[in-house]
C-alpha cells in the first residue's frame, strides 16, 4: 500500500498492482516530482499519466488541486486498481482512465494537456522515442511541463525539439527529467 502524501486526500491508502511489473514511483520520487512543480508556474488544469500503474502520479495530482487527468495503462489489472483508487479518494468525477497502450492513446487523445506526467518500467530503453513522440504531439502545447522519470542507467537527452530539459534531479536510481518547449523559462 502506498499513500497520498499531500492535498485533500493526504494520507489516503492507494492500492498497487501486484504481479505485473509495476514499479510505484516512491514517496521521495513524487515529493520530488511534485515539488518542482509547485515551485514552476504549471496550470494544473489538464493532467496526463502515462503508464499510471496504480494512478499515484495522476492521484497526487488531482489532490494538490488538478482540474481533471486522464489516466493510461495497457494492463487491465492497472486500470481496475486505477478505478478503485479514484472512487477511494473521491477523484472518479474528475478523471477518465484509458485502459490502452501510451502509442495507442497518443494516437487518438486530441487536446493539449498543461502537465504530463511519466512513469514508465524502468528497463523500457525506448523511453526517448516516446519523449520525441510526445514532443511533437498534439498533446504538448506551448506551456506543457513534461515530466518523465527514468532509470539513471539510461539517461535521456537534453533535448528533444522542441523539448528541453529545464530540470534534473536524481534519487538513487530513479531520475526525474523536466522538458517544456524552446523558449520558456
Amino acid at each position: 500500500m502506498m499513500r497520498v502524501i499531500a492535498g485533500t486526500a493526504k494520507g489516503h491508502h492507494i492500492k498497487v498492482p501486484q504481479g505485473t511489473g509495476t514499479r510505484p514511483a516512491t514517496d521521495l520520487v513524487r515529493g520530488a516530482i511534485f515539488s518542482i512543480l509547485e515551485t514552476s508556474d504549471a496550470d494544473w488544469s489538464r493532467v496526463l499519466d502515462l503508464f499510471s500503474g496504480s494512478g499515484a502520479l495522476g492521484i497526487e495530482a488531482l489532490s494538490r488541486g488538478a482540474g481533471w487527468v486522464d489516466f493510461v495503462d495497457h494492463e487491465p489489472k492497472c486500470c481496475r486498481i486505477i478505478r478503485e483508487n479514484l472512487e477511494k479518494t473521491r477523484f472518479a468525477d474528475r478523471a477518465h482512465v484509458y485502459c490502452r497502450s501510451v502509442a495507442k492513446a497518443i494516437s487518438f487523445l486530441g487536446q493539449e494537456y498543461s502537465i504530463i506526467l511519466i512513469d514508465p518500467p524502468y528497463a523500457d530503453t525506448s523511453i526517448g522515442g516516446l519523449v520525441q513522440q510526445l514532443a511533437t504531439s498534439k498533446l504538448v502545447g506551448s506551456e506543457t511541463i513534461m515530466v518523465v522519470t527514468h532509470s539513471s542507467r539510461f539517461p535521456l537527452e537534453a533535448t528533444y525539439p522542441p523539448l528541453n530539459a529545464i530540470k534534473e534531479r536524481r534519487h538513487g536510481d530513479s531520475c526525474i527529467t523536466v522538458y517544456q518547449k524552446e523558449g520558456k523559462p
